[in-house]
């Protein structure tokens, strides 16, 4: 196994665009893209993680998409394996709505794919480099092996990046579908600089000013998130910062540890390159 460069290999987008720290930030955007569904947000309540442990829930996510990414294939199907047998117990009336939630159902499990996706895509161009719509989709179909192993339905997701992107926008603009419930509320103050991990707590009011003013405006709208030149400004000045300094940084860094790892891993056999299982 030392040898395995997983469902994807360091060729692919997927290894490219997920190694960059700096799309970590996107974690903490999608997490507020996430509560603002009331559906998922309600299943958050059941499980009780933002009231046990705040960051458990964005640990998950960034750890299962890690784990995918950089993981062998033993490490990525029992990643996705503890993440469906947990899903199978999350499901009920919702509260607020009195819709019915479920960690199962397609649409749900569509969105928290799209927001992280469309957020680790927004960082990397915001400060790695701008991308081709082809590597966009590349990312795209390679990124639908996840999807898959997290029981997604990939024949109703949408074949393109842009069109993931636009389903999500579309999806906001709908009535109610964006809500304001405690939930969404435990995660804006989580982010706003609640009980933050030590080892992050210098850099966490840059990604968390990031994670707000990056928003697309109908989630700025509910969290309250007013745009301003000062803060455009900030902003810009801010990701520009990081996509100039960049290239400069060593690798620790630059890159996130899994990362590093796998390509430690695959030292001891570096003509495996990409691995067919990634193709869709």
């Amino acid at each position: 196994m030392s040898g395995d460069p997983g469902y994807f290999g360091p060729e692919s987008m997927m290894w490219k665009v997920n190694k960059e720290i700096t799309v970590l930030f996107g974690g903490a955007r999608a997490l507020l893209m996430h509560a603002a569904h009331p559906l998922i947000a309600a299943g958050a309540r059941q499980t009780s993680f933002y009231q046990r442990d705040p960051w458990k829930r964005l640990i998950r996510t960034l750890s299962l998409q890690n784990s995918v990414t950089f993981g062998t294939i033993v490490e990525a199907d029992d990643s996705a394996t503890r993440i469906n047998r947990l899903h199978e117990v999350i499901k009920g009336e919702d509260e607020i709505t009195g819709n019915i939630y479920d960690a199962l159902d397609h649409e749900q499990l569509l969105w928290v794919h799209a927001c992280l996706q469309i957020s680790s895509i927004y960082f990397y161009e915001k400060t790695v480099k701008k991308l081709t719509d082809e590597e966009k989709n590349q990312y795209h179909r390679e990124n639908m092996l996840s999807a898959k192993l997290v029981l997604i339905d990939i024949e109703q997701m949408p074949k393109t990046h842009n069109d993931l992107r636009d389903w999500v926008i579309q999806k906001s603009k709908e009535k109610n579908y964006l809500i304001m419930t405690d939930v969404a509320r435990d995660v804006e103050d989580i982010i706003s600089g609640g009980p933050v991990p030590k080892h992050i707590k210098p850099i966490w009011p840059f990604i968390a000013f990031t994670a707000f003013n990056t928003l697309p405006d109908e989630f700025k709208n509910l969290y309250g998130i007013k745009t301003t030149k000062l803060k455009s400004l900030i902003l810009i000045f801010n990701l520009t910062f990081l996509k100039i300094t960049r290239p400069f940084l060593p690798p620790f860094f630059r890159l996130i540890p899994p990362a590093r790892w796998a390509k430690q891993r695959l030292t001891k056999n570096p003509d495996l390159k990409f691995n067919d299982k990634a193709k869709i």
